[in-house]
């Protein structure tokens, strides 16, 4: 579904990903880990057309994507919950969902109103409130929300839990785990290595812009001192 290959990117003259590779299949959870600064959500910015690599290859469900913007991206199927949130704060929570909602891949079961608040409840008794008065906890909620609403392939959550009480951080992970039941295809960033090793098919690993580590869960275990020189936690 959506391949990285020897991915280079930087902002202006600084260069801050040298050599990055990822690879994600229909189905699978896959997760980009590394300390901050080493070139995460650079790498996912990449994917979504919000930065133009400077080398390598992206493509996504066989579409080479560098330097396509980002609307191409998004219909391509590639949905993302960025760091931050970003949600629409000056909108409702119902407004918010149904403001860029689509089915353009034509789901037979595609994801409606009904279906998030299905999986989030708090946002269907906030359904009418303004989107900047929710708690950090709803926020993300309504972010994951959102990005559901376009039925993507793809769904990229980048920190996913960062910030949030640990109520709300287990609220998210039951979610990613019926989404990962449903076979949605997720590429996530968190620092939660435990949760991570549990939930994820595949890890992948960066320091300083370039892809250091590859492996399962059980290939952690086993590498589990260089993980955590990688990681830091």
């Amino acid at each position: 579904m959506l391949s990285v290959a020897n991915l280079q990117a930087a902002y202006g003259e600084s260069q801050v990903l040298f050599d990055v590779n990822l690879e994600i299949r229909d189905g699978e959870v896959v997760t980009l880990m590394g300390r901050n600064g080493m070139g995460k959500t650079t790498t996912v910015r990449c994917i979504m057309g919000l930065l133009t690599p400077r080398g390598g290859a992206i493509q996504f469900e066989g579409v080479a994507t560098a330097g396509l913007a980002p609307e191409r991206i998004a219909r391509l199927g590639a949905g993302l919950v960025p760091e931050g949130r970003q949600i629409f704060s000056t909108l409702k929570v119902r407004e918010n969902l149904v403001a860029t909602a689509s089915n353009r891949l034509k789901r037979s079961d595609p994801w409606t109103l009904d279906r998030v608040y299905a999986l989030f409840p708090r946002l269907k008794e906030r359904s009418e409130q303004v989107a900047g008065t929710l708690s950090g906890g709803e926020q993300q909620m309504l972010a994951v929300g959102r990005a559901l609403m376009t039925n993507p392939r793809l769904l990229i959550l980048d920190e996913a839990t960062e910030g949030l009480a640990p109520v709300i951080r287990t609220e998210i992970w039951h979610c990613i785990e019926h989404l990962k039941r449903e076979g949605q295809s997720i590429l996530l960033i968190d620092k939660n290595l435990s949760v991570l090793k549990r939930l994820a098919d595949r890890h992948y690993i960066v320091e300083k812009g370039r892809t250091v580590w590859i492996g399962s869960g059980s290939d952690m275990d086993r590498d589990s001192d260089r993980v955590q020189a990688y990681v830091g936690l």
